[in-house]
C-alpha cells in the first residue's frame, strides 16, 4: 500500500477496521472534502449536519458513521468515524522520514548531548549543557538554550525558542515561532521606576503536549510553570509565569492566562478567553469564546460572557439585552404616566437618590 498508487477500498477497510459497503478492488488516490472530492477521492461524513452536501458529492467513496445511508458511492462504515479519519489521513500523508544527524550549519555546543538518532537542522542552535533525546527533530533556525532538555520523539519546528533550563517531555510538538521560557512579566514600582523582579524559575512541559505557532509560555518567578501531559494549546496563546495547566486540557487561540492561575484537567478555554491572576479553573470546566474569568470556576461549570456567568444565565441576559431600547422606551413612558397621575392627585414624588446618598445607604 502507498500514496502514489493509492489504496483499494478493501485495503482501507482492513486498515481502518471498517465495514465496506461497495467494491473492494476500487482504488482511491486521495482524501478530499465533500464539496471538492472527485471520483478518485475518498471523502468523509463525520457530522450529520453535512448530509445534504455528502449526497451531492462526487467522491468515489465515503468514510461514515454507523447510521449514515443514501450516499452516492461505496461506504466504509465505522463506529468512530472521526478517529478513523485520523488514521485515514495518516495513511495518505505519512510523516516524512527523519534523517539523523546535525546539519553542517547548525551550532551545537561541545558539551550538549544530542542523541545519535536525533536530527538538528540548518542554522539551529543547541547551547551548552542541553540534552536532545532520541528521535527528536529540531528544524532550521530553532534555538535550544543552555541546560534545556528535549524529550524523545519531540519536534521543534522552525524558529521555535526553548530558553535555558526548560524541560520538554516525550512526543512534544512545538510549532513555528513559539517561545517557551521567556521571562514572566513581573515588576515592582519603587516610587520612581518599575523594578524588574528576577524570573529565576523554569518551565516543564510534560509528555504529548502540542503548542501552537507564536504561543508564549513564560518561565516562573520561582518554581515552575507547568503544562501537564496531553494538553493541546492553539496558536497565539499567552501563558504567564507560575501557571499550571492540567492534563488533557484544550486552550484555543488568543487565550491569555494570567500569572499563578491553576487550570484543571480536561478544561476547555475557547478562543480569546482571559483568565485573571491567581484564579482556579476546576476540572472539566468549559469557558466559551471571549469570556473574561474574574473569579474561581467550579469543576464542571460552563461559563460565557464578561464577566463570565453560567452559560444559561448569560443566554437569558443576552436575550434581554437585545430588548433594552424597547424596555427603556416603555420605562420612560411609564414614568411620564406616573408623573401625570401624581400631578392630578397632588402627590409630590420624593427626589431620586444621588449616587452619594445611594452609596451611603449601602
Amino acid at each position: 500500500m502507498g500514496k502514489a498508487a493509492g489504496f483499494t477500498l478493501g485495503e482501507l477497510a482492513a486498515a481502518l477496521r471498517a465495514t465496506l459497503e461497495g467494491d473492494p478492488v476500487r482504488v482511491v488516490t486521495g482524501v478530499a472534502p465533500l464539496d471538492t472530492a472527485g471520483p478518485d477521492d475518498i471523502s468523509f461524513l463525520t457530522d450529520p449536519r453535512y448530509g445534504d452536501v455528502a449526497r451531492r458529492s462526487r467522491a468515489g467513496a465515503f468514510l461514515v458513521g454507523p447510521t449514515v445511508s443514501g450516499l452516492p458511492g461505496p461506504m466504509l462504515r465505522t463506529e468512530a468515524p472521526q478517529q478513523a479519519l485520523i488514521d485515514l489521513l495518516a495513511l495518505f500523508h505519512p510523516a516524512p522520514a527523519t534523517t539523523p544527524g546535525i546539519a553542517a550549519s547548525a551550532i551545537v555546543a561541545r558539551d550538549a548531548r544530542v542523541d545519535a538518532t536525533a536530527s538538528v537542522g540548518p542554522l539551529a542552535v543547541v547551547e551548552s549543557g542541553a540534552v536532545v533525546g532520541a528521535g527528536v527533530r529540531i528544524h532550521a533556525f530553532a534555538f535550544v538554550g543552555g541546560g534545556a532538555e528535549i524529550g524523545a520523539d519531540s519536534v521543534l519546528h522552525p524558529r521555535v525558542v526553548v530558553c535555558a533550563g526548560v524541560k520538554l517531555g516525550r512526543r512534544v510538538i512545538v510549532h513555528p515561532g513559539a517561545v517557551i521560557g521567556a521571562d514572566g512579566f513581573g515588576y515592582a514600582f519603587d516610587g520612581r521606576v518599575h523594578r524588574k523582579i528576577p524570573q529565576v524559575g523554569g518551565v516543564v512541559i510534560e509528555d504529548d503536549v502540542e503548542i501552537g505557532a507564536n504561543t508564549t509560555i513564560d518561565r516562573a518567578t520561582l518554581g515552575q510553570t507547568i503544562i501537564r501531559r496531553g494538553t493541546k494549546i492553539d496558536n497565539l496563546v499567552q501563558i504567564a509565569h507560575n501557571v499550571e495547566v492540567g492534563e488533557h486540557s484544550i486552550i484555543v487561540a488568543q487565550v491569555g492566562i494570567s500569572g499563578s492561575s491553576r487550570i484543571g484537567r480536561n478544561v476547555v478555554l475557547a478562543g480569546q478567553v482571559g483568565v485573571g491572576d491567581h484564579l482556579t479553573v476546576g476540572d472539566r470546566a468549559i469557558v466559551l469564546g471571549q469570556s473574561g474569568i474574574a473569579r474561581n470556576v467550579e469543576s464542571g461549570e460552563k461559563l460565557f460572557g464578561t464577566p463570565a456567568r453560567p452559560f444559561l444565565q448569560s443566554k437569558r441576559i443576552w436575550v434581554v439585552e437585545k430588548r433594552l431600547p424597547e424596555i427603556a422606551r416603555r420605562l420612560r413612558a411609564a414614568e411620564q404616566r406616573l408623573q401625570r397621575l401624581e400631578g392630578q392627585l397632588g402627590i409630590t414624588a420624593p427626589e431620586p437618590p444621588t449616587p452619594e446618598t445611594a452609596d451611603g445607604e449601602r
